[in-house]
């Protein structure tokens, strides 16, 4: 017993003595051997890789900003023109939130030139069209919010993005119907699926306002 404390003991005293003269060297390490040439040291994912898995994912694209109103205005920014302010489609929707041009007079906007070069207006303009579209569907929002219709649970942000995409009144067909008036757009997108796709973010941001503008 005591041979093994005393083993213990001076093992102990040697590690100590070691870390004492290691820590105590002036020397430095010379790092001129090691290189990382020839190494593969560029990690960055592929846009063509990126893009097929974003594609693929069936959530709403809102990284880092889960269910938050930026998230949700984000998502759907995303599954509209993939964020480009500068994007045209070939039905003549404009912007980031591919915006028709009788929409955004609704909101004040008569220069559509002006709008797609101008982010900061853009932006203006999803509020706007927001706060008018919450405040033409207050009823249908007090009403629908909560239930079930075609199998998906009707929610507030689920409803302004269907109308972000079709207008309230398609949504209020919609609605009222409980799910057998489905408008679709040009490219066959339903309000069916935006309500699903958008459910259950934060819009308590947005108010209601009948004579929202954006300028």
């Amino acid at each position: 017993m005591v041979k093994n404390i005393a083993s213990y003991s001076i093992s102990t005293l040697t590690i100590c003595f070691l870390l004492y003269v290691s820590f105590s060297s002036n020397e430095t390490v010379d790092l001129s051997k090691y290189s990382t040439k020839g190494l593969d040291l560029n990690y960055t994912v592929s846009l063509e890789a990126r893009d097929k898995n974003l594609i693929a994912s069936n959530e709403g694209f809102s990284p880092f900003l889960d269910k938050s109103f930026v998230g949700f205005k984000e998502a759907l920014a995303f599954k509209e023109s993939r964020g480009d302010y500068a994007c045209v489609n070939k039905f003549g929707y404009l912007g980031k939130y591919q915006f028709g041009k009788e929409t955004l007079k609704l909101i004040g906007i008569h220069n559509p030139e002006q709008f797609l070069n101008d982010p900061k207006l853009q932006e203006k303009a999803f509020i706007a069209n927001a706060e008018r579209n919450k405040w033409i569907l207050r009823r249908d929002i007090r009403n629908f919010v909560g239930k079930r219709i075609n199998g998906i649970v009707v929610t507030e942000s689920g409803i302004l993005a269907a109308a972000h995409l079709a207008g309230p009144g398609s949504v209020k067909k919609y609605l009222r119907s409980y799910g057998l008036d489905n408008f679709a757009d040009g490219f066959g997108t339903t309000v069916y699926s935006y309500m699903k796709r958008f459910s259950g973010y934060d819009t308590s941001f947005i108010k209601p306002n009948r004579k929202a503008k954006a300028i």
